[in-house]
């Protein structure tokens, strides 16, 4: 296996099994770090430099196969692969976040200074919308020096990201179970925006409800930036989510997330959309970001205004992903 050839498997595998393989996991261990090793590589800069951090990757990725121990936590299998880290279960409704690449721990930063800034200024009564950052802290690779800025989040159990309620809806979803989500969505954007800060990334993976309790969790504040700065990153894969003052570099304020959470919902309902939700959402993504709706709270009841004149007073209405 050559250098470019494994750098590239590297950058596109999400899981263990796309980078090792089910049969032989330790024949291509033993083939990307012998491709990758820094004393086989070119004299290139870039490079060499591309080469180190998918070596440093790899070889991460291959400890955390076996039980490990960082801190005080026990690590086994990662029981999620998100978009810059694995995470461990690691008891207590508790998850362990070990970012696969050391060049991320800027974005790990912005996470655990997101959720900081949200518990300490955000009204108690919204706080559940948001994961609570338990524990913080670096941890050195003894094989590769590559140091890693490690989370531990509180969960809540029985959880489903917006693109597992879209596969078990393909048809598209009831605008009626999908206002109690946009309503709640709009709250954790409220409490996120009146703290300053933009999520910056408000995916459907990224917006995880609780069916039976019509819970909503925002998660992966990674992205995340004051409001009026610039978004960090864009997720990979994703880029035709986001608004164009992402996409170009530009100052991203409580529009941005308010378009990128309207997407998600007309996303959820397709064509089953009611016309007045249909134009609703739209006047939510306007191309301009000063053409866009920057308060959550006040769109929250400009929603319930709309949803009452389709649908009369609220009442709770079972939620199940079998349709």
């Amino acid at each position: 296996m050559r250098a470019a050839e494994a750098i590239g498997l590297v950058a596109a595998a999400r899981t263990d099994t796309d980078l090792f393989g089910a049969d032989q996991p330790a024949r291509r261990y033993r083939e990307l770090v012998a491709a990758l090793h820094p004393d086989r590589l070119p004299a290139d800069p870039a490079v060499r430099a591309e080469a180190l951090d998918a070596f440093v990757h790899v070889t991460t990725r291959w400890q955390a196969r076996r039980v490990t121990v960082l801190g005080d936590y026990r690590l086994g299998t990662p029981a999620h692969s998100g978009d810059l880290a694995d995470l461990y279960d690691v008891g207590a409704d508790r998850l362990l976040k070990l970012p696969r690449r050391p060049t991320d721990n800027d974005l790990m930063a912005r996470e655990a200074h997101a959720l900081h800034t949200i518990a300490e200024r955000g009204d108690p009564r919204y706080l559940p919308y948001v994961p609570r950052l338990v524990d913080e802290f670096p941890h050195r690779d003894a094989a590769s020096g590559a140091e890693r800025r490690i989370t531990v989040l509180a969960t809540a159990p029985g959880l489903h990201d917006l693109d597992e309620v879209r596969r078990a809806y393909p048809d598209g979803l009831d605008a009626r179970d999908v206002a109690w989500m946009w309503r709640r969505l709009l709250v954790v954007l409220g409490l996120a925006h009146r703290a300053g800060l933009v999520h910056g990334a408000v995916l459907p993976r990224h917006v995880l409800i609780e069916p039976d309790a019509h819970g909503v969790v925002l998660v992966d504040w990674c992205f995340s930036a004051a409001v009026g700065s610039t978004v960090p990153a864009l997720v990979p894969g994703q880029e035709d989510w986001y608004p164009e003052e992402v996409t170009r570099k530009r100052p991203a304020g409580p529009g941005t997330d308010i378009a990128m959470a309207s997407r998600c919902m007309s996303w959820l309902m397709g064509p089953r959309a009611p016309r007045e939700l249909h134009a609703f959402a739209r006047g939510c993504r306007q191309r301009s970001l000063d053409a866009r709706p920057n308060d959550a709270w006040q769109l929250l009841r400009e929603l319930d205004q709309v949803l009452d004149r389709l649908y009369g007073p609220r009442t709770f209405r079972p939620f199940t992903l079998t349709p």
